[in-house]
């Protein structure tokens, strides 16, 4: 089997490529042998460019990745902000501080977006989000953290291509 990557001549019964590393599979949408192309996994900054250039973009689909490092940023953002919000001494209790509170507001909506596209990577319905309001049960919760640590589809879904296949940007 030839790589479609580099066109070393592999064995049959490969499952990577021995000059560059690239799987060596069947594609699930075409059903044909050879190279899937999967982009490199989006770093930290371009995480959250994306998630505020897609600020109200609930259709498509993100990777577990561009969720996760968006999620790291938010609680990192309000844990910075929290401090300085105690230091300049606009905060008056715990999570009532004016910066880390507009902070929240800002993100709100991409934090939805991105939580929809999420939902979607693995072939559910954005709506499934509301799950959150009954935030004192934690049985939506455990099923919304599963979902948010599941794999994606690997083809195409009735929300898009795959966005590991697929650049954004």
């Amino acid at each position: 089997m030839n790589c479609l990557s580099c066109g070393r001549e592999n064995p049959e019964n490969a499952q990577y490529c021995g000059g560059c590393g690239v799987f060596l599979g069947t594609d699930t949408v075409s059903g044909s042998g050879g190279a899937t192309f999967e982009l490199p996994m989006i770093g930290f900054i371009n995480a959250i460019k994306l998630g505020f250039s897609n600020y109200f973009t609930f259709s498509g689909r993100s990777t577990r990745a561009e969720y996760w490092w968006w999620a790291l940023f938010i609680v990192l953002a309000d844990i910075i902000l929290s401090i300085y919000d105690i230091i300049v001494g606009t905060s008056t209790g715990p999570n009532d501080g004016l910066f880390s509170g507009l902070f929240s507001l800002v993100t709100l909506i991409p934090s939805l977006a991105l939580g929809a596209r999420r939902l979607h990577d693995i072939n559910r319905t954005g709506w499934w989000q509301l799950m959150w309001l009954g935030f004192f049960l934690i049985i939506p919760a455990i099923i919304l953290f599963v979902w948010a640590i599941k794999q994606g589809d690997a083809s195409s879904n009735r929300y898009g291509l795959d966005p590991r296949q697929s650049p954004k940007y």
